[in-house]
């Protein structure tokens, strides 16, 4: 079934680049295995993902250690933290994850600095932005980025490699997406530290990708599409 899945996915990741002129190489699929067993996270291997997605670090965890008792090709896989990080967490997330779409303060980006470190690690991470007005949507107001770029651009262990949004559920996403795009070209004007850069616009989920695509997302977080209702 997720073979499947991942072909008709596949195949509206390319409609939407159709529509849009886009090159569909640019978009990189994030598999979203969030509550589902590890064992999906094989299966979506086999059907030709390379980059999976949890929300949470322990969740995460337990499967990454289930996979690593048979040593399941876990030096191929890129490893996604796309929920909303604590402080406490940082510690583990940092030695898990490849990349860290969530980071929306100072205050964690310190903490990562600490604890990658101490590894001597330079970690990857996105700013996440709230482009709506949703309370219970997380991320860096659009007020503050500015001020948490400035903040960051002396850190030596962690790198920022591009934004990223959370639409509002059940509601036309193409202007908080248009709002996200046009925010990535605001501060690509601005001349900034190597260690960051806006290359990647994380945008779009199952109900959302391809207006995500039509609008400029590099990177779509897709999970119900692939593997069906949370478990």
């Amino acid at each position: 079934m997720i073979r499947e899945n991942m072909d008709r996915v596949r195949e509206r990741i390319l409609s939407a680049c159709a529509r849009s002129s886009r090159n569909p190489n640019e978009i990189t699929l994030v598999a979203v295995t969030k509550t589902h067993p590890a064992k999906v996270i094989k299966e979506a291997f086999e059907a030709g993902v390379k980059d999976i997605g949890e929300n949470r670090v322990q969740e995460a965890l337990r499967k990454f250690l289930e996979l690593a008792t048979t040593n399941y090709q876990l030096p191929t896989i890129n490893w996604h933290l796309l929920g909303h990080l604590q402080t406490n967490k940082v510690k583990p997330a940092v030695k898990m994850f490849d990349l860290i779409q969530s980071l929306d303060s100072l205050k964690l980006a310190l903490e990562i600095e600490k604890e990658a470190g101490k590894i001597d690690k330079i970690q990857d991470c996105l700013i996440e932005v709230k482009t709506s007005f949703e309370e219970t949507k997380s991320g860096a107001a659009e007020e503050n980025l500015l001020p948490l770029l400035e903040g960051i651009k002396g850190l030596k262990h962690v790198r920022i490699k591009g934004l990223m949004t959370i639409a509002p559920y059940g509601t036309d996403a193409r202007p908080y997406f248009r709002k996200l795009y046009a925010l990535r070209e605001k501060l690509g004007a601005i001349t900034f530290p190597e260690s960051i850069g806006f290359g990647i616009l994380s945008m779009g989920m199952t109900g959302d990708f391809e207006t995500a695509i039509e609008e400029g997302s590099t990177m779509v977080r897709i999970g119900r599409a692939i593997f069906g209702e949370r478990v």
